[in-house]
C-alpha cells in the first residue's frame, strides 16, 4: 500500500498484525460495538466543550419522566429528523406529541455527520434543502441555541467536459427555483477555495448560499424549539411494538409503558427497517446501512472557517473547514455494507471498525485535490455508519399497509443538509393526511415487496452509495439487485437481443440491439456508454419505431399494475364511480380510459378500466403504480366489506401489438375475432376474453399506449410463452418485430401523450393536460369533482404544451432529456417533463408544463391559447437556449 509519507508520519499509528492500522496515542479506536465510546470525540469537541456532556445537561429534564397515556402523534427517533419533524408539527399548531429516543438525543447517527450543507439536488430535494438554510440561521434567536450555522458556499470541481455539461444543466435548474449560482474557470477556481489544486479541472459549480451546521447542536436546537412549543421529550425509552386496531395505528408500547396515538412516526434512521417489522401489518422501509468514512486533521496553513465545502465528485470527495483544518471525507465506489443481520443493541454514540485500507483510494484523490494536507496531522479517523435508500432519494410518508404509520428516514446522508425542509413536509403530510406537491418522488408508496429483502438491499446500496458523485447520464439504469421479476417470456426476448431496464423490480426490454451492427452495445451485461447528447442506441430504436408504424410490433408489458375489482351486487360500479372521473357504467366488454383524483382534482392515478362483467372490473395503470394504485383502491373501500380488490400484477402477462398491421395479424389469429375495416366486430376500446393458439382465457383489448392501432393481451402468466411464441409464428407474415420501451416512448411523445409519473402527477388536473374527454362532470359526484368544477370556471393556470426544437442539431447538440428550463420573453416559466426525438417529424420534442407568472406577485395568472400560440419560446439545454414552436395539440402523423 503506497500512503503519502509526509502526511502519514505526523500520524501517530502503527501497523500491526493483519496488516491493519491502529491509533498508538493515548486514545484507542472504537471496535465496531464492542467498547463504549466514553473519551471524548473531536467530533464532540467544539471550542473547548465536549457537545456529548452538553446534550446531556439539556437533556436532563428529558429522562425519567412519565411517559403519558396518550398523544396525538408519537414520533420514534431522535436524531436530527426526529426533532425537526416534533419541531415543525408544533410549528404548525400540533403540539399534542411525543417523541421517544430510546438512547440519547442525536447519539444514533447524527452525531458524527459532517455537517455539510451542500448538495447537488433538484425538485423537492431542493427545496427541502434550500428551507433548510434558511431554517438553520433563525433557530438561534428562538432558542437561544447557537446551530454553528455558516454560510461558506460550495465549490464543486470537473475533471471531465461531461462533469461540466451536468453542472450547467444543474445550474440551468436551480437557477430557474431562484438558487444563486455561477460556472467558473479553472483558474477562478482559487478565487473560492485558494488550496485547491486547478491544473486538472475543466471548471466548477459555485453555489454561494450553501454552508455548514454542527448536527448536534442543530439537533439540540429543533428539540428545544419544540419542546418550548409543547412537544414532549422522552429519552430513554425504547419502542417495542407499534400497536394497532380496525386497520390503522391506535398506539405503541415502550418498555415504559403504552401510549395511544392516531399517528405514529418512524424517524428512527439506520433503525428504520427494523422498527418497521414491529407492527402487525409489517412495514417496508429499504434502507441499509453502510461504513461511511472520513478524517479531520489538525490545523492546516491557509484555512480559515470562510472557506467554502469543496466538493471533487471525479475524486469520490468532500473537504470542510473544521477549527482550523479539514473534515475530509468521500463516496467510495466500492461499499461495505453494514449489520445486514440487525444492528447492535445500544449502539449510542459509537463508531465502526477502521478501515485505512479501504479509505485509501478515497485519501489518495483527497491530497491529490488538496495538496496542503499531505504535511498535515491526522487528529481522528471516523468510520460511522449511515443508511442509504434502493435509490438514493428518502424514504417519505404515509405506510401504504397501515393508515396512521408515516415514516421519515433513509436519508443517504443528507439528512443533516435538508432536516429542516424533511421536518416540514412531514409535518404538512400528517395533517394533510396526502402527500404535499412535488413529494412524488419520495412517496414510500414507489418500493414494493421485493424492496424488502435484507439481501436486495445489501446489493443495491453498493451501487447508490456512490451514485452520491457518480455521473449519472440520461436513462441510466441500476446494474445491481436485477432480475427480481421477469415474464415467461424473459428467456427469448434476451436471446432476442433485449438491452433491459429495470422498474419496480421487473425487466423490461428498452429496446433490441441489432446482432450484426457490431455496436459496443452488445454485452447486455453492462451498462451502454452514458452520453448527453445522441445516444448509441439511436439507430435501433428508429429500426423499432418504423415497425410500429409501417408492419407489426409486438412488446412485452407484463409490469403493468393490474387489479380486480368486484363485488357481488352493484356496488363495485358505485364504489369506482366515486374514484374515477371518467363514466364507468359502461356497457360490459367496454375499454375506458379514467383518472383517479385527489381532492384538489389532481391525478392519483391514470389508467385503463375494463368491464368484464355488471360487478367486475379489471383495471390497468402504470408499473409504478402496484403500490399506489392498490393503496388508493385500499383506502376508498367501503367499509362493509362489500368490495373486493385483488392484485393480478403477477398473475398475468401482458403483450401489446401494435401497428399498422396489426389488425391483419388479429385477424388471423381465430375466428372469433374478425375485425374489418368498420371494426364492426372488434371496435375500439373493447375486450373480449377468447382463446388464442392454444391459450385460452386471454383478456385481448383493442387499444394501445402510443397513439398507434394495437391490441393489449392480457394473458395468464402459465400460457404467455406459448402465446408469445404462436404470435411470432404468425405475425412473420406481416413483419413482426420485437420493440421496446423506448420506441413506444417515442411515439407517444409525437403524439403528445402525456405519461404517469413522468408528466402526470397528484399536481396536475385532466384540465391542464388536455385531457378533458375522459371527465364528465354531470356524472355522480366524484372525488376531485368540487376542483375541476372550480377550475373550469376560472381556468387553468398551468398548460401541458408540446415544444419542436426549431434549431437543434441532432447530430452535435446536446439533447433535451426532460427537466429542461422553458423560457419565454425572456424569463423561466415551465420545466420539460419528457422529451425525445420525432422520427417522423425530425425534430427533437419537448412535453411540458407552460405557467404565466405574474411579473409583481409571482403568483400564476390563467394561460390562455393565445398566450401559447403567440409566445417566444425557449428551451434551455445545458445553458443554451434553442428558439422552440408550442403547440397546443399534436401535428398530424
Amino acid at each position: 500500500m503506497q500512503l503519502h509519507h509526509a502526511l502519514w508520519a505526523n500520524c501517530f499509528r502503527v501497523r500491526t498484525r493483519g496488516n491493519r492500522w491502529l491509533w498508538s496515542c493515548e486514545k484507542s479506536p472504537q471496535r465496531c460495538h464492542k467498547f463504549k465510546n466514553t473519551e471524548p470525540d473531536v467530533r464532540w469537541v467544539s471550542c473547548g466543550v465536549d457537545r456529548r456532556e452538553l446534550s446531556t445537561a439539556q437533556a436532563a429534564e428529558h429522562v425519567g419522566k412519565p411517559l403519558p397515556s396518550q398523544a396525538r402523534v408519537v414520533i420514534a427517533g431522535g436524531g436530527v429528523i426526529g426533532c425537526s419533524v416534533a419541531y415543525h408539527l408544533a410549528k404548525f399548531g400540533w403540539t399534542d406529541v411525543v417523541l421517544l429516543e430510546q438512547g440519547r438525543l442525536s447519539c444514533g447517527t447524527t452525531w458524527h455527520a459532517a455537517g455539510c450543507c451542500a448538495m447537488l439536488v433538484e425538485g423537492i430535494l431542493r427545496e427541502m434543502f434550500e428551507y433548510s438554510k434558511q431554517l438553520y440561521p433563525s433557530l438561534e434567536a428562538e432558542t437561544d441555541v447557537n446551530t454553528g450555522w455558516q454560510q461558506t458556499g460550495s465549490i464543486y470541481v470537473a475533471r471531465t467536459e461531461d462533469r461540466m455539461i451536468a453542472y450547467r444543466r444543474h445550474a440551468d435548474v436551480i437557477r430557474a427555483m431562484g438558487v444563486d449560482c455561477d460556472l467558473v474557470s479553472p483558474k477562478d477556481v482559487n478565487v473560492y477555495h485558494p488550496l485547491l489544486r486547478v491544473d486538472d479541472l475543466k471548471g466548477a459549480l459555485w453555489v454561494p448560499g450553501d454552508g455548514e451546521v454542527t448536527p448536534s447542536d442543530l439537533t439540540q436546537a429543533l428539540a428545544k424549539g419544540a419542546t418550548l412549543k409543547g412537544v414532549q421529550i422522552h429519552e430513554k425509552v425504547a419502542v417495542e411494538k407499534v400497536l394497532t386496531g380496525a386497520g390503522r395505528v391506535t398506539g405503541v408500547r415502550t418498555d415504559k409503558g403504552d401510549i395511544r396515538c392516531e399517528h405514529f412516526v418512524n424517524c428512527t434512521g439506520q433503525w428504520a427497517w427494523e422498527v418497521g417489522q414491529q407492527s402487525s401489518p409489517t412495514v417496508r422501509v429499504p434502507l441499509h446501512s453502510c461504513e461511511h468514512f472520513y478524517i479531520i486533521t489538525e490545523p492546516v496553513q491557509g484555512a480559515n472557517s470562510t472557506m467554502p465545502v469543496a466538493q471533487d465528485p471525479d475524486g469520490y470527495n468532500y473537504m470542510r473547514e473544521w477549527d482550523g483544518g479539514f473534515i475530509c471525507g468521500g463516496f467510495e465506489p466500492k461499499v461495505k455494507p453494514v449489520f445486514t443481520d440487525g444492528i447492535p443493541p445500544q449502539f449510542e454514540f459509537q463508531l465502526l471498525e477502521e478501515d485505512w485500507d479501504h479509505f485509501q483510494p478515497v485519501l489518495e484523490q483527497i491530497l491529490h485535490r488538496m495538496p496542503a494536507l499531505k504535511e498535515a496531522k491526522v487528529k481522528k479517523f471516523l468510520n460511522g455508519p449511515e443508511s442509504f435508500t434502493a435509490d438514493l432519494f428518502p424514504i417519505m410518508g404515509q405506510a401504504p399497509e397501515l393508515p396512521g404509520y408515516f415514516v421519515a428516514a433513509g436519508m443517504n446522508s443528507g439528512g443533516i443538509a435538508s432536516a429542516g425542509g424533511v421536518g416540514k413536509v412531514m409535518a404538512e403530510w400528517i395533517i394533510s393526511g396526502d402527500p404535499p406537491a412535488g413529494a412524488w418522488p419520495l412517496d414510500i408508496r414507489r418500493f414494493g415487496d421485493q424492496h424488502t429483502s435484507r439481501g436486495y438491499l445489501r446489493d443495491r446500496v453498493k451501487e447508490t452509495l456512490p451514485m452520491h458523485y457518480v455521473l449519472t447520464y440520461p436513462k441510466q439504469e441500476f446494474q445491481s439487485a436485477r432480475k427480481v421479476l421477469t415474464s415467461p417470456v424473459y428467456p427469448l426476448l434476451e436471446k432476442a437481443g433485449a438491452v433491459f431496464g429495470e422498474t419496480m423490480g421487473y425487466e423490461r426490454a428498452n429496446w433490441f440491439s441489432n446482432p450484426d451492427s457490431g455496436d459496443d452495445f452488445m454485452d447486455l451485461g453492462r451498462q451502454t456508454k452514458g452520453t448527453f447528447g445522441k445516444p448509441s442506441w439511436y439507430e435501433a430504436v428508429r429500426r423499432e419505431y418504423l415497425v410500429c408504424c409501417e408492419n407489426v410490433g409486438i412488446m412485452d408489458m407484463s409490469s403493468l399494475a393490474k387489479f380486480e375489482v368486484q363485488s357481488t351486487g352493484d356496488e363495485v360500479v358505485t364504489y369506482l364511480q366515486r374514484l374515477c372521473c371518467n363514466e364507468v357504467d359502461v356497457p360490459v366488454g367496454t375499454v375506458l380510459h379514467s383518472g383517479m383524483l385527489n381532492h384538489k382534482g389532481g391525478y392519483e392515478n391514470d389508467c385503463k378500466i375494463a368491464r368484464l362483467a355488471k360487478n367486475h372490473y379489471f383495471i390497468m395503470s402504470s408499473s409504478k403504480q402496484v403500490v399506489r394504485g392498490w393503496q388508493w383502491l385500499h383506502r376508498h373501500l367501503p367499509s362493509d366489506g362489500s368490495v373486493r380488490i385483488k392484485d393480478v400484477t403477477r398473475s398475468y402477462a401482458a403483450l401489446n401489438v401494435l401497428g399498422p398491421r396489426a389488425r391483419e395479424l388479429m385477424n388471423s389469429l381465430t375466428d372469433a375475432v374478425t375485425m374489418n375495416s368498420h371494426h364492426h366486430m372488434f371496435p375500439p376500446d373493447t375486450c373480449r376474453e377468447m382463446s388464442i393458439g392454444f391459450a385460452p382465457y386471454v383478456r385481448a383489448m383493442s387499444f394501445s399506449h402510443s397513439g398507434e392501432l394495437g391490441w393489449m393481451l392480457y394473458i395468464p402468466q402459465e400460457y404467455a410463452l406459448h402465446l408469445y411464441m404462436y404470435l411470432w409464428k404468425m405475425g412473420r407474415a406481416f413483419g413482426i418485430r420485437n420493440v421496446g420501451y423506448y420506441a413506444i416512448t417515442h411515439l407517444r411523445l409525437e403524439h403528445g401523450i402525456p405519461s404517469f409519473g413522468a408528466d402526470l402527477n397528484p399536481s396536475v388536473t385532466p384540465f391542464e393536460c388536455h385531457q378533458d374527454q375522459y371527465v364528465k362532470l354531470d356524472k355522480t359526484d366524484f372525488i376531485g369533482q368540487s376542483a375541476l368544477l372550480k377550475q373550469k370556471e376560472e381556468g387553468v393556470r398551468q398548460r401541458f404544451v408540446m415544444f419542436l426544437l426549431d434549431n437543434h442539431d441532432l447530430e452535435n447538440d446536446l439533447w433535451p432529456w426532460g427537466g429542461e428550463p422553458i423560457w419565454e420573453s425572456g424569463r423561466v416559466v415551465g420545466m420539460t417533463t419528457s422529451a425525445g426525438y420525432g422520427y417522423t417529424l425530425k425534430k427533437q420534442i419537448c412535453l411540458g408544463f407552460v405557467r404565466n407568472p405574474d411579473p409583481q406577485t409571482g403568483q400564476g395568472q390563467v394561460i390562455t391559447n393565445e398566450f401559447i400560440t403567440k409566445g417566444k419560446f425557449d428551451i434551455q439545454i445545458a445553458g443554451k437556449k434553442f428558439s422552440a414552436t408550442a403547440r397546443l395539440f399534436p401535428p398530424k402523423l
